[in-house]
This record gives structure tokens, C-alpha cells and sequence, in this order.
């Protein structure tokens, strides 16, 4: 019988991570999981989570995690944590352009090189949690503009962590996790959040040493880069 695994979900306060979270947990995984603030804490900790405080935004905050984390072997990592940018069309303020770099790109680099090492001493499995929107060769809008450009960077991100970590034994990918009913998705959204982390969690646990670097669907489908 395969040893239940050890998982990190980064963002797991609501919406998807939390979700992937009690998922994870209900098939008997150790969880790690980071809120940021408190009061996010206590109904992660009731599933039996081991919580950690960290806001990606913070470099203090990081260095902190790198610690929490440095004896861990994670089969599984999820980098979920995020924002949805400003809702409006043409250039964005300088103010809303650097809450949504620093929360959506900086923090992914900041989380790759800790959680990487991690990762690869289990022979486990890195998902940075991007978006179809981030897609250049896919687009047809331009629509939330600095969104769409901050996860075509955080692919960028998702890539350069396969070609450091791939070679040691992980196995590092992007994921969209479809359009999703949560509070950045909206009430109109395709997809029940319960279905989206079915869903990761099944692609996840298919992964196989050939899919480093590559992009996925929460279904599994590939995705264009």
C-alpha cells in the first residue's frame, strides 16, 4: 500500500487551496498550509493541517517559512496563493501593477528555490498554480490586462523551477484550475471549486517525469504555453 503523502498547499485560507486542503486530508495526507492572517488558522487546523503563517508578499515572511519547512520532504507542492489584479481595462496604476506583481510573480520566485529543494528530495511533484489568461498563444482578449500578464510571467516562473528542480528529481509544472466559483472567479464562473481540486488532484497524481515543465489543465488537457 502506498504511504499516504505529504502536501503542501500554499493559499489555503478559502476558494481552491482550502479545498485542496480538506481533499487532501479526507485521503489520509499530512498537510501543510499557509493562511495569511490570522483567524484563517483555526478551520484548517480542525482538518488536522499543520498551518503557517506567511503573506507572499513579505520577505521576512519567507525567510521565516524557509525554516518551518527545511526538514520537510513534500511529495506534493501547490503554489495557490494569489490575487486577481485590478478589474478594469487599459494601463493599470503603479500602485495596482506592484500588488499584483509582487503577490502573483515575486512571490513565486520567492517560494520556488525553498520549496524546490523540498520537493525534490521526495521525487515529488511542484504545481505553480497559473491560468489560461497567462497563455500567449492561446489569447484572444486582452481583457484584465495586467492579470493575463502577471501569469504569463508566473509560467515563466513555472519553467525556469523545472529546469533548476527538474534534474534533481522533481517534477515541477503551471496549472489552470479552470474558472472556478470563488471570490476572484465570480458567482458565474464554469466551475464548482470542489470539481477544480478533484481535478488537480487527479492531473497531479498522474504526472510522470516527462510532463516537467510543461502546462496543464485542471483536467489534465495541455495547455499552450
Amino acid at each position: 500500500m502506498r504511504k499516504p503523502p505529504t502536501v503542501l498547499v500554499i493559499g489555503a485560507s478559502r476558494g481552491i487551496g482550502h479545498e485542496l486542503a480538506r481533499q487532501y486530508r479526507d485521503v489520509g495526507a499530512t498537510v501543510h498550509a499557509t493562511v495569511r492572517k490570522s483567524g484563517d488558522e483555526a478551520a484548517l487546523q480542525t482538518m488536522g493541517c499543520t498551518v503557517h503563517r506567511l503573506d507572499i508578499t513579505r520577505g521576512d515572511d519567507w525567510d521565516a517559512f524557509a525554516g518551518s519547512v527545511a526538514s520537510l520532504e513534500l511529495d506534493i507542492a501547490i503554489h495557490n496563493a494569489g490575487v486577481g489584479g485590478p478589474r478594469y481595462d487599459g494601463p493599470p496604476t503603479l500602485e495596482d501593477f506592484d500588488e499584483t506583481m509582487r503577490s502573483n510573480v515575486w512571490a513565486a520566485m520567492r517560494m520556488a528555490p525553498i520549496v524546490g529543494p523540498r520537493v525534490a528530495a521526495a521525487r515529488g511533484r511542484l504545481v505553480i498554480v497559473s491560468s489560461r489568461m497567462g497563455s500567449i498563444g492561446a489569447r484572444e482578449s486582452a481583457a484584465f490586462t495586467t492579470y493575463r500578464a502577471s501569469k504569463a510571467a508566473v509560467n515563466s516562473v513555472a519553467k525556469d523551477a523545472a529546469i533548476v528542480h527538474g534534474p534533481r528529481g522533481a517534477i515541477c509544472v503551471a496549472l489552470h484550475p479552470g474558472w472556478v466559483r470563488t471570490d476572484m472567479g465570480g458567482a458565474g464562473a464554469d466551475l464548482d471549486v470542489a470539481d477544480s481540486a478533484r481535478g488537480i488532484r487527479k492531473t497531479v497524481d498522474g504526472l510522470a517525469s516527462g510532463d516537467n515543465g510543461c502546462f496543464f489543465s485542471y483536467d489534465g488537457a495541455a495547455m499552450r504555453w
